[in-house]
């Protein structure tokens, strides 16, 4: 364990989140840090349980993540956690250029492990865990984030066709949705052309809900690249999505601060 000099940059952190097992309910439940320059060789990353957390074991049972027994725990370390690391592809796998190409990443020099995370999600099949980036709020107000499309199972054949078609830069935009039968409140995303081809994540859809409430029009997006198979569905279309929030701060609930 060591201890750290300096608070790390919002944009170097990312959240996990967990999924109540066989269900449809989820919390953010942990963040981590990445706190110094990797450059330098000085980098040290932090993992803190947030709000989430209790609120998670409280409704849901959750059993707290394998390797942070302690909930009000202040984990340090030089290496990244062996929960985070296990969702990063290994720079030495003969695949490794192919994926950093779906994810839109340089592959030489590979990229570091929270970069990769805050684009990946580090989804996988074996458990009940995602990772999402930390929105970073510029002084201006604007934003920009970047996510795979979600939900393309749920859209029908026209719009899984048109999305066959996208080119890259295209224009997307983004629609609210209040009774979403599976998350409630969610964010679609439409083509210049109407055809509805899926969802933003569900980590930003309550943010962007209560600031696009108040000024719709500041919000756009785009197509990044479109991975044609063999990539996963969960990466078939990478889209960057730039906004402004005037009053709203992202991720600032208390699902979303520390426990210590």
């Amino acid at each position: 364990m060591i201890q750290a000099t300096a608070e790390a940059a919002p944009e170097r952190a990312v959240f996990l989140s967990w999924q109540v097992p066989g269900g449809r309910q989820w919390f953010p439940v942990g963040r981590l840090d990445a706190l110094g320059d990797p450059l330098r060789d000085s980098l040290e990353y932090r993992f803190r349980y947030i709000g989430g957390a209790e609120r998670a074991q409280e409704e849901a049972d959750y059993p707290l993540t394998l390797g942070f027994p302690d909930i009000r725990g202040d984990y340090r370390s030089r290496r990244i956690f062996a929960v985070f690391h296990n969702r990063v592809i290994s720079s030495k796998r003969v695949d490794f250029p192919a994926y950093m190409r779906d994810l839109d990443l340089p592959a030489d020099p590979p990229p570091d492990p929270i970069s990769i995370l805050q684009v990946s999600g580090g989804r996988r099949a074996t458990d009940s865990y995602e990772v999402f980036p930390k929105i970073a709020k510029r002084e201006d107000g604007g934003f920009t984030c970047r996510f795979f499309l979600r939900g393309l199972r749920h859209v029908n054949k026209a719009a899984q066709a048109r999305i066959k078609s996208l080119q890259k830069g295209e224009t997307l935009y983004m629609t609210l949705e209040r009774t979403n039968p599976a998350t409630g409140l969610a964010i679609q995303i439409q083509t210049e052309d109407y055809h509805m081809v899926g969802w933003t994540p569900r980590y930003i859809a309550f943010d962007l809900f209560h600031a696009m409430a108040e000024s719709p029009d500041d919000y756009r997006a785009r197509v990044v690249r479109l991975n044609p198979p063999p990539a996963p569905r969960s990466h078939r279309l990478l889209i960057e999505m730039e906004g402004r929030w005037e009053n709203h701060e992202p991720m600032s609930g208390a699902d979303y601060q520390p426990l210590i």
